[in-house]
């Protein structure tokens, strides 16, 4: 009996230890928690700050705002900048702005790491060596006038921690190789505007220009053009055999924004080295806003540009819109081609307050989902005036970066972005 009560004693015993080890090691693991989450508050901020919260609350999706079918749903909150008129996600993956102040750079929750002021700024784009190139003006003193001419600031380590620096500005009329030997047009060369970069997967910068003189029996290009240059700034060459003033699918005319097919992220399957790009034609006089031009070789004239006929496959068992249906758009303000295994191809149209989307057939919306008995593209273009979650006014910019699409909506002051329903995890 002694014995039986000794065995139960000891197990008792041995229970308390136990118990007591658990709680010292529960103790040990609580205190070590909270000096880690401590530790993390100046990453994170604390948990009661507004930054804090806003950083949870990033990639939020409203359930009400789901479709029951495929089509974008807005992922909130949206970043508030005042009147931005484009966006652009880098290969460094920071979210550049374009807005009042200049050039704003955000990561991707949205929290603003800097401000590089460009006077007049209108466009940014990122090239592979993580160079950034901004439109605006430049003042330039000239036979004793000041004139504000059309710019592109090239600039490097815009987004780390040493101090930016604008390494070069390419300033019209003298960037432009053809002008070297013709005189300063003085107000004419002051009417010229930039208006939209693209860069390829050489570092080859896109520039497109539009302007008053279009003669094509002069010396120097027309003002209505894409001009090219080198990685080192060095002006190669301009898309000839784009109409500068007559409106065709091989036209130039008044181009407000181009795209090319090399984008971030860098792929693991490599980036595209297609030489195509979009330009979009903000004139009444062109019947097609927006057109997908091919480099082509001429053995008289040498490397030329030509229209991609293959836009023109309206076949409505496959699709019910079109990129190329006469008069689509209104005022088409910024395009951007996915660089992902959709191609999808984004614009806005700053009159018609609207998001669209293709895909690379010209086809107007997305793919069905896996398993659909659908063989029509979904259409999921959306849009209208206003300040919805739907809505836009005046959007400018636009862009594409792993599954996410970014819209400067100028007159709401916002960053808007959205996701396909079909994307969402």
């Amino acid at each position: 009996m002694f014995s039986h009560r000794k065995s139960e004693n000891d197990r008792s015993l041995r229970q308390m230890r136990n118990t007591a080890s658990i709680s010292m090691v529960s103790c040990m693991v609580f205190s070590m928690l909270s000096l880690l989450i401590s530790g993390c508050d100046f990453l994170l901020g604390s948990k009661e700050d507004d930054s804090t919260r806003q950083v949870f609350e990033q990639g939020a999706i409203d359930p009400d705002l789901v479709p029951n079918e495929v089509g974008y749903v807005p992922v909130q909150p949206y970043w508030y900048v005042p009147n931005p008129v484009d966006v652009y996600v880098g290969y460094d993956e920071m979210v550049y702005v374009v807005d009042d102040n200049g050039l704003e750079i955000f990561d991707q929750k949205g929290a603003k790491q800097r401000t590089i002021a460009i006077p007049g700024a209108t466009d940014v784009i990122q090239d592979r060596r993580l160079h950034t190139y901004v439109t605006g003006r430049v003042n330039r003193e000239i036979g004793g006038v000041t004139y504000n001419l059309a710019a592109v600031y090239h600039i490097i380590n815009a987004s780390t921690a040493d101090e930016p620096v604008i390494i070069d500005t390419l300033i019209q009329p003298f960037c432009d190789i053809t002008r070297n030997n013709t005189a300063f047009r003085g107000a004419g060369d002051e009417a010229v505007e930039f208006t939209g970069l693209a860069t390829l997967a050489d570092n080859t910068l896109y520039l497109s220009r539009k302007g008053p003189n279009n003669s094509l029996a002069s010396v120097a290009r027309p003002d209505n053009t894409i001009l090219i240059f080198d990685e080192n700034g060095v002006n190669t060459g301009y898309t000839n055999g784009l109409s500068p003033t007559v409106s065709s699918l091989k036209s130039c005319i008044n181009v407000s924004s181009i795209a090319s097919f090399a984008a971030p992220p860098q792929q693991t399957f490599g980036i595209s080295n297609s030489h195509d790009f979009l330009l979009l034609q903000n004139d009444a006089a062109a019947q097609y806003k927006a057109l997908w031009i091919v480099e082509a070789y001429d053995p008289d004239a040498g490397v030329t540009y030509v229209q991609n006929d293959k836009l023109l496959n309206f076949d409505t068992t496959k699709a019910s819109g079109f990129l190329y249906t006469p008069n689509r758009f209104s005022s088409p303000a910024d395009v951007f081609i996915a660089p992902d295994a959709t191609g999808y191809v984004f614009i806005v149209d700053s009159e018609r307050d609207s998001l669209y989307q293709f895909t690379q057939a010209g086809f107007e919306g997305v793919n069905p989902p896996p398993n659909s008995s659908l063989t029509k593209q979904i259409l999921a273009s959306f849009g209208g005036e206003g300040s919805g979650p739907f809505q836009f006014i005046e959007p400018s910019g636009v862009c594409y970066f792993k599954k996410t699409v970014y819209v400067a909506d100028k007159g709401n002051n916002r960053i808007a972005r959205f996701k396909l329903s079909t994307d969402l995890e």
